[in-house]
Order: structure tokens, then sequence, then C-alpha cells
């Protein structure tokens, strides 16, 4: 996401709220690809956590698809 972001300039226009979040969601993308790390992952994702990642989430993606 950070590639993509920076090679679009949508960095230079986002939030430090929206950039933190991308921030924070790095890990889980990496964690996800390989199964060793899927337990440390799933402790981190409780029921509050996610409601919290989508909605951010959909929220960027309504941004996003505003800018272009």
């Amino acid at each position: 996401m950070i590639r993509l972001n920076e090679g679009c300039g949508l960095e230079k226009l986002m939030t430090e709220e929206q950039l933190d979040f991308i921030d924070m969601m790095m890990p889980l993308n990496i964690e996800a690809r390989y199964p060793s790390y899927k337990d440390e992952l799933f402790k981190t994702l409780t029921a509050e956590r996610c409601r919290y990642i989508v909605e951010t989430t959909k929220k960027i993606f309504v941004w996003i698809k505003d800018k272009l």
C-alpha cells in the first residue's frame, strides 16, 4: 500500500490519521502471508479492532475513490 500510495501521489493529500492507519495495516499484510505468524496475528484481532479496521478501510476507500 505504501508503494502504491507514493506512486500515485496520494500520500501528499492524506491526513496524518490516514497515514497512521496505513502504517498500522502494513504488518497485518505481511504477517497474513506467512503461516507461522497466523496465530500471533489472530491474537491481535479482537472484534473491536476488526470493526475499526473495516470501518477505517471503507472510509479510506471512499476517500481514494473521490480523488480519482
